[in-house]
C-alpha cells in the first residue's frame, strides 16, 4: 500500500469505525438506488485465475475448483503463470454490454481464490505481479466503461482459501491448502479493508460493492461496521450488497438474491425470509457454471432468461447475467449470441421493463407485471386458456392495447376480478405484453 492509500485508509477507520449502526443513505447513495432500480439489467462477470483449469472436466466447478478439487496454495499459486489473456478487449466487452441492453458491469475483482484481478498494493498475489500479461484488467475496463456510459461494480469475496490470516478456517478451504493451523483474523480484516480502499480510491466513482463469501463463517467478527463505514466515507454514492443469504444488514443499500428470484428458494441458498424495501438484485448465470468451464455447455436460452428477467422485474428486481470470459479474454460465442437475442429483444421491449417498479400483481405462473406511473404492463409468459383472470386493480382502467401491434384488448371488470382475453393469435412467443393505462 503506498503512503496516501494508507493514510486515506487509517484515518478513514479511525473516524468512522462504528457510523453503519446509524448509517442513514448520502444524496449521492439514494440517487444512486434510484438509477439502479431503473437500470434493471447488468453483466455478471467471473474471471480469475481459476479460468486457467476451465473446470476441471466438471460441471459446476470453475470458480470453485481450488476447494472442489483440493489444490493445495503451492500448486495453486503455478496458475496465474500461464495466465495471459492477450485477447481481452475492453471496448469489445463494453461493446457488448451496450448492444444487449445491459446497463452495468459486476466484475469480481477478488473471489475466494485470493488472486486479486487488479494491481493491488496490499498483496502481489495479483495480475499484475503473479502473471506473464503483467496488465490491470480492472483499470483497463473501468477505463472502458467510463468511456462508454457503463457503471462498473466490483465484486469482492471475503471468504479467501489463499490469506494465511483467514483463520478460524471456515466451512470451505479446509485441509488442504497447507496454510498453518493459526492466523490472526483481525489482520485479515485489515487486510481486506486495505484492498477495498485500493478499489475505491485508484479507480475512480464505481457503482458499489458486491459481497460475498460471508457465509463461509457466518458467526465471524467481520467487523462489518467498520467496513461498510469506510466504503461509504471514501464513496458516499457506492451500493453496498452482499451475497450472505440473509436479510439485508444495517449499512447495505441493496439486497441480492442468488440464483433465484426474490422469495423463492429453489436453489437453498436464500434464507433471507421477508423481502426488503431496499433495491433488489437477482443473480442468474448463462449456463450451469460461473467461471469458464469448459465442458458446461447447459446453455439457458435466450426465451428462459427473458422470461427470467421479465419476472424478476415484476418483483421490482434488477437481473444480472453473468458470463465467465476464457483464459485469452474472449467471452464464448454462445454467450453472445444469446445476449444479441436478449439485447434485440430489449430494443424493442424495453419501455416495459427500464425505469419500472413492481407490478401490482405478484408474479405467478402466467407472468408479471411492472409499473410506471399510470401505465401497467402485463407480460403473460404462459397461459393455456383464452382468458386470463387477474385482481381487480386499485385504479380504474382507461384504456388496455396489446404491445405489439397497439390493438385493442378485450377487458371485463367483474367482482371476482378483471377477465383479459388474450386470444391465440395475438400471442407472443415469449412474453405477450398488454399496456394498461390507469
Amino acid at each position: 500500500m503506498n503512503k496516501l492509500t494508507t493514510f486515506i485508509f487509517l484515518f478513514v477507520l479511525s473516524i468512522t469505525a462504528l457510523a453503519q449502526k446509524d448509517y442513514t443513505p448520502a444524496k449521492e447513495n439514494l440517487e444512486n438506488r434510484e438509477w439502479f432500480q431503473d437500470a434493471k439489467f447488468g453483466l455478471f462477470i467471473h474471471w480469475g485465475a481459476y479460468c486457467t483449469m476451465a473446470g476441471g472436466g466438471d460441471q459446476g466447478i470453475a470458480e470453485w475448483i481450488m476447494n472442489q478439487k483440493k489444490i493445495p496454495i503451492s500448486q495453486y499459486e503455478k496458475l496465474p503463470t500461464f495466465f495471459n489473456p492477450i485477447k481481452f478487449d475492453p471496448a469489445a466487452w463494453v461493446s457488448m454490454v451496450k448492444k444487449a441492453g445491459m446497463k452495468y458491469i459486476t466484475i469480481t475483482s477478488k473471489h475466494h481464490e485470493g488472486f486479486a484481478m487488479y494491481d493491488s498494493k496490499v498483496s502481489d498475489y495479483n495480475i499484475v505481479d503473479r502473471t506473464p500479461y503483467g496488465k490491470d484488467v480492472i483499470k483497463m475496463l473501468k477505463d472502458e466503461c467510463d468511456k462508454q456510459g457503463i457503471k462498473l461494480f466490483f465484486y469482492y469475496s471475503q471468504l479467501d482459501w489463499h490469506h494465511p490470516d483467514y483463520f478460524p478456517r471456515g466451512n470451505t478451504g479446509r485441509g488442504f491448502t497447507g496454510r498453518p493451523q493459526s492466523g490472526d483474523w483481525n489482520k485479515y480484516i485489515d487486510y481486506m479493508n486495505a484492498q477495498l480502499t485500493e478499489l475505491l480510491t485508484n479507480y475512480g466513482e464505481v457503482g458499489g460493492i458486491w459481497f460475498d463469501g460471508m457465509w463461509d463463517q457466518w458467526d465471524a467478527n467481520w467487523r462489518l461496521d467498520e467496513t461498510y463505514a469506510l466504503i461509504h466515507k471514501l464513496q458516499p454514492g457506492a451500493m453496498i450488497g452482499s451475497n450472505h443469504h440473509k436479510a439485508p444488514i444495517p449499512g447495505e443499500d441493496f439486497q441480492m438474491f442468488e440464483r433465484d428470484l426474490p422469495g423463492e428458494n429453489t436453489m437453498g441458498f436464500n434464507q433471507t425470509g421477508a423481502i426488503s424495501d431496499l433495491p433488489l438484485e437477482m443473480c442468474e448465470t448463462l449456463n450451469g457454471s460461473w467461471g469458464f468451464n469448459l465442458v458446461d455447455q447447459n446453455y439457458k436460452s435466450s426465451k428462459k432468461l427473458i422470461q427470467t428477467m421479465v419476472k424478476a422485474a415484476g418483483y421490482g428486481a434488477n437481473f444480472l447475467l453473468n458470463t465467465g470470459p476464457m483464459p485469452s479474454g474472449l467471452i464464448q460465442q454462445e454467450n453472445i449470441d444469446t445476449l444479441m437475442v436478449m439485447g434485440k429483444w430489449m430494443d424493442k421491449y424495453g419501455e416495459t421493463i427500464y425505469g419500472t417498479r413492481k407490478g401490482p400483481i405478484k408474479p405467478l405462473n402466467w407472468g408479471a407485471t411492472t409499473q410506471k406511473g399510470n401505465t401497467v404492463y402485463l407480460h403473460v409468459i404462459q397461459l393455456a386458456e383464452e382468458n386470463l383472470l387477474i385482481p381487480n386493480l386499485e385504479s380504474k382502467i382507461k384504456s388496455a392495447v396489446f404491445f405489439d401491434d397497439n390493438s385493442k384488448a378485450k377487458i371485463k371488470v367483474t367482482e371476482f376480478g378483471t377477465m383479459i382475453h388474450i386470444p391465440y393469435d395475438k400471442r407472443n412467443p415469449v412474453d405477450t405484453i398488454i399496456k394498461i393505462e390507469i
